[in-house]
């Protein structure tokens, strides 16, 4: 059920993320007065992402090993193994219908795999829904298309998980979303719908939904690909600031300048595998692979 409604709606896939995959409610003491209480204080201080420290000597965060997914006859991932360190940032890059998305799809099961082994902060992806949902409430997804409700006003946007699947207060919820609005750096659109922002604003309203849910990790699914030339600089500042934060990343993108910036690990993906992984100096620089250098020598000359 999970996947068809992924599958057919526009919004659906945010929505299954929003709605069916966060953290249990916070215990919230008596008394709110749109102020917020000290068990909320101390859980959005507790998990921010934006107070993680940097890389970890711990086992990986994420392992996926000899993973591979079938549409029909045709393998969109092949035997494709990848680990990624808790605070580590990835940048994932390669030709249009490669698997990169697909890749990031597969880690909060949007798109289930046919075969290996996804483990995700300690939790397996298997045929067991308590796992997957216990891997999305730690995952955060950003998709190409901003999937913002219409209807609702940016406040409301946000605001709508933590009131319905975590059953905080409206004053708990509005608290948590201006901050994080404040955190994308347009405060002020609050009150206005969706229609009424660029698309640059429209897809920074979309980071702070996710951040609202307090993601250990962020997945971003060519977050640029839908913007105009001069909003793209808005949305990849949002996102170094978030790298530099200490947040776990997986971002799939052909902003290269973006990936030199911020990269721990650049990923070169052709016809469903891994051609090439790597630190971005030697990546950029002295790439192993032939399909590597004839790819970055046609992104980077232009």
């Amino acid at each position: 059920m999970v996947h068809a409604a992924a599958a057919s709606l526009e919004p659906a896939p945010d929505l299954v993320l929003v709605m069916n995959c966060c953290p249990p409610p916070v215990r919230k003491a008596a008394g709110h007065n749109g102020v917020i209480d000290d068990a909320v204080e101390a859980w959005m201080t507790e998990v921010d992402p934006v107070h993680t420290n940097g890389k970890s000597d711990r086992a990986p965060i994420i392992e996926m090993a000899d993973v591979t997914k079938r549409f029909g006859d045709f393998s969109a991932l092949k035997s494709v193994s990848l680990d990624v360190g808790l605070g580590e940032r990835v940048v994932v890059c390669g030709p249009s219908g490669s698997g990169k998305s697909t890749l990031i799809r597969c880690i909060n099961q949007l798109e289930r795999h046919d075969e290996g082994r996804i483990v995700v902060d300690g939790v397996e992806l298997n045929d067991d829904l308590k796992n997957i949902t216990s891997v999305r409430r730690d995952v955060g997804m950003v998709f190409q298309q901003f999937n913002l409700f219409p209807h609702l006003t940016v406040l409301q946007n946000l605001t709508l998980a933590p009131m319905r699947a975590r059953k905080m207060s409206r004053a708990d919820a509005d608290a948590i979303a201006r901050r994080y609005l404040d955190r994308v750096h347009i405060p002020e659109q609050a009150e206005k719908y969706p229609a009424q922002l660029s698309g640059g604003q429209q897809q920074r309203v979309a980071i702070a939904r996710s951040l609202c849910m307090q993601p250990k990790i962020m997945l971003f699914d060519e977050p640029t690909s839908a913007l105009d030339p001069e909003m793209i600089k808005e949305v990849l500042d949002v996102m170094i600031e978030l790298a530099e934060d200490g947040m776990t990343m997986i971002c799939v993108t052909h902003e290269m300048g973006f990936a030199r910036k911020v990269a721990d690990k650049m990923v070169f993906m052709d016809q469903g595998q891994i051609v090439e992984a790597g630190a971005p100096a030697a990546f950029f620089s002295s790439p192993e692979s032939d399909r590597t250098k004839k790819f970055l020598s046609q992104i980077l000359d232009h």
